[in-house]
């Protein structure tokens, strides 16, 4: 049984199709700039090298043509026809207070994520416009919408309602909604797997550590609380995004450069966090690099990141009166043996206790803390496409 997943971001597309007998993707790719100059789709299957094709991809119409046309190509057999596919999988990445699970799309279904534009406007639109493409070309197969803010819709309203007036909520939905879920809910899982206890019996912090970062309390296996709000912009200082800011910064700042709306929106999200401290790069492993070369501003960015990864971890720890285990996923959670040797450092009140040796492990899901430590340090790498694959299966059986 195939299920394909499908992640359109604004000017690009990811998917793969995943044969949920073994779990294991049987082919994979991108689309890239979409309805720009140069696009490209560099599509791979298990058994050969990837290919890379050029050509004029004017929208997600043409993009999913051109995937399914590859996926039946005889000189890949990743699928003898399309018939194949069982379902569809859609990220969707955003679902407002109207989604807090998966759903099978209908009428009904497309009718809410219209709704839903308004909070998400760079990323909804595109996700319906791969689902509308799927209709289309494949009508009759099932399709699945499963939301990065599903899986934080149990948190209680405490945890998300801001300091405004109430109103405010009431006419436009203004709340902390939080992102990534699908990736915190697939290390949860994963983590009482690799505990051998069951879930609901669980105090997990999930830190999904990348370009975009955030981090999750998970108590039984629902998020009670996460770091990003309103917009993913919240939080942990990032690669470009600034994180968490005292509002009357923004005022100052448009007030200073002179900047419009538009501006400083693409300012906080594109020219801030790691890449603004550092003034060298958004990736953390040019950042690494330069601090080890005796750079104090990257150093201060690998300081600050740190700092708000552990302020987190405090907060969480104390909000649900202890932690059974602490999970790194994403890039840097995944990649960066020093970034976990740091933020674990000194936690040893909470039972946080690193093994260094066993830490110098990449992208290897295992265990990395010392054998007596009172909570394990678990590297779990992240599978978004996997999960929204068995959300599919789930629902459509």
């Amino acid at each position: 049984m195939k299920i394909l997943v499908l992640n359109c971001g604004s000017s690009s597309l990811k998917y793969q199709v995943i044969d949920m007998d073994t779990r294991n993707p049987i082919s994979k790719g991108l689309v890239e700039r979409i309805a720009l100059q140069g696009s490209v789709l560099t599509h791979g299957t298990a058994s050969r090298k990837k290919e890379v094709i050029k050509t004029e991809i004017k929208n997600h119409t043409q993009a999913i043509e051109l995937v399914l046309k590859q996926l039946v190509a005889p000189e890949y057999r990743a699928l003898k026809d399309l018939d194949e596919i069982y379902a569809i999988g859609h990220r969707v990445v955003h679902g407002g207070e109207k989604f807090a699970k998966s759903v099978i799309i209908d009428a009904s279904v497309m009718k809410a994520l219209k709704e839903c534009i308004d909070l998400a406007p760079l990323h909804n639109p595109p996700n319906i416009a791969g689902i509308v493409a799927c209709q289309k070309m494949m009508p009759g197969i099932s399709q699945v919408a499963v939301f990065d803010t599903a899986f934080h819709q149990t948190m209680r309203p405490f945890s998300y309602i801001y300091g405004l007036p109430y109103e405010y909520y009431e006419k436009y939905s203004i709340r902390k909604y939080g992102f990534h879920g699908t990736s915190h809910k697939y290390v949860s899982q994963r983590a009482a797997v690799l505990l051998k206890r069951p879930l609901a019996e669980l105090k997990l912090i999930s830190c999904h550590l990348g370009n975009g970062s955030s981090i999750a309390a998970i108590r039984g296996g629902r998020s009670i609380d996460t770091s990003m709000g309103f917009t993913p912009l919240d939080g942990l200082m990032m690669g470009t995004r600034s994180g968490a800011l005292d509002p009357a910064i923004v005022t100052y700042i448009m007030d200073k450069e002179k900047f419009n709306v538009d501006q400083m929106n693409d300012f906080l999200n594109y020219k801030c966090g790691a890449l603004g401290v550092s003034g060298i790069s958004s990736d953390f492993r040019d950042i690494e690099l330069a601090a080890e070369q005796g750079n104090n501003r990257a150093q201060l960015a690998l300081d600050i990141f740190e700092h708000d990864v552990k302020q987190y971890i405090g907060a969480y720890a104390a909000m649900m009166g202890g932690v059974d285990a602490l999970i790194f996923t994403a890039g840097v959670g995944e990649n960066a043996p020093s970034m976990r040797e740091a933020i674990c450092k000194d936690m040893g009140f909470l039972g946080i206790h690193l093994d260094l040796e066993k830490n110098k492990v990449r992208g290897e899901e295992v265990d990395v803390s010392e054998i007596n430590s009172r909570c394990p340090v678990l590297v779990i790498p992240t599978n978004e496409e996997l999960m929204i694959a068995l959300d599919t299966l789930e629902l459509t059986r």
